[in-house]
């Protein structure tokens, strides 16, 4: 892939990101650490950021607070005093599509289009299509969308946008992650299933259980192992009972949230990833899985299926359709050669299109041409 070639230090425009910044941990969180973390744009751009992180922890997103209003005036002003003093070429922001978190973020670039700044939205999420009917809604986006750029994360994400937003106004930029660098283990006669993501109903969390219930009633082999922060959605104790419930405390470990070396080792003892996600833009974890070398199950949401191709490096499956997904699931877990094959494939997929290295060219690339 051809490189970003950097301008001269006098070249370099002024960029103000007003992004999300961990904590808590999600997709948007972690890609917003990247780009501020990253060398390139770095050295491409003179930067400043802004964290557009109200939430302190999983549970208390998307969710009303007296703290978050007082956040979102201070937020304001913040961005109101680097605008007027810094005066940047280009306001990056990262919007949600619906919900209080889009009123705050309607209220940001209303405020920055005052301020006659040129804005370019990277959208981590979709779900507008879903509001563009509601009056209310379609009157913010339609004041929203108008004269600013757009980042998606996948082509077929587009027609979530379409209404308010031409396609030449439009620039794609798949998600990257930094590949694993994985543990030695020893290998286990009984293989291991990984759900890795924070404990959310619209995760997956209960289809996986459910799916593995299906499995330990069919007599099939295994072990699962589950690793995410406990939310509002699901606790540990929630996730313990659930799992007595199922029988199947004997056969799934919870792990808590596992970051560093613990998530390296998990994914490294892992024989088969499964992300039953019901809403998913993208799925950086199952990028992640496809750098560890491991086969994906998925559902068959968002850009999923351009991560997954359905028999090569996994299987795709109907949202909520936990019978498919104990049956494609209990086909890897009974064919070692094909759970290598697909894990093989799914590693090469990944150095293909969905490295760190081809995300910085890209949305440095992106962020040249706005």
């Amino acid at each position: 892939m051809e490189k970003y070639v950097l301008k001269t230090v006098t070249d370099r425009k002024r960029i103000l990101f007003i992004l999300h910044l961990p904590p808590p941990v999600h997709g948007a969180s972690v890609v917003g650490a990247q780009i501020r973390d990253s060398r390139l744009v770095a050295d491409a751009f003179d930067t400043r950021f802004v964290n557009l992180s109200a939430s302190r922890r999983l549970g208390e997103i998307g969710r009303f607070s007296f703290r978050k209003v007082s956040s979102l005036f201070h937020l304001l002003g913040e961005v109101r005093k680097s605008v007027r003093e810094w005066r940047p070429d280009l306001a990056y922001v990262t919007p949600t599509s619906g919900g209080v978190g889009f009123l705050k973020d309607y209220l940001l670039v209303r405020m920055l289009k005052r301020e006659g700044c040129r804005i370019i939205a990277h959208m981590h999420n979709a779900g507008v299509r879903e509001h563009q009917d509601n009056w209310f809604y379609n009157y913010l986006y339609s004041r929203f969308f108008p004269e600013i750029q757009v980042i998606l994360i996948s082509e077929r994400l587009y027609p979530d946008i379409r209404k308010y937003v031409p396609e030449e106004r439009v620039s794609v930029c798949p998600n990257g992650v930094a590949e694993m660098d994985l543990p030695g283990v020893t290998e286990s006669p009984v293989p291991t299933l990984l759900f890795f993501s924070n404990l959310l109903v619209g995760k997956g969390i209960f289809d996986f259980v459910d799916a593995c219930r299906i499995l330990k009633e069919k007599g099939i082999a295994f072990k699962a192992d589950i690793a995410g922060a406990e939310t509002a959605d699901l606790d540990r104790k929630g996730l313990e009972m659930l799992l007595m419930e199922a029988g199947l405390e004997e056969m799934v470990c919870y792990h808590g949230a596992a970051y560093g070396p613990d998530k390296a080792a998990l994914f490294a003892r892992a024989d088969v990833f499964v992300f039953p996600s019901h809403r998913e833009a993208f799925g950086l974890v199952a990028a992640e899985a496809m750098s560890a070398g491991l086969p994906v199950v998925a559902a068959k949401v968002g850009s999923l299926p351009e991560m997954v191709e359905e028999g090569e490096n996994g299987f795709l499956v109907d949202v909520g359709d936990d019978a498919a997904l104990a049956e494609r699931i209990g086909r890897l877990l009974s064919d070692p050669e094909l759970r290598q094959s697909m894990g093989r494939a799914g590693y090469a997929r990944y150095r293909d299109r969905f490295t760190l290295e081809r995300f910085e060219n890209r949305i440095t690339e992106i962020l040249a041409d706005a």
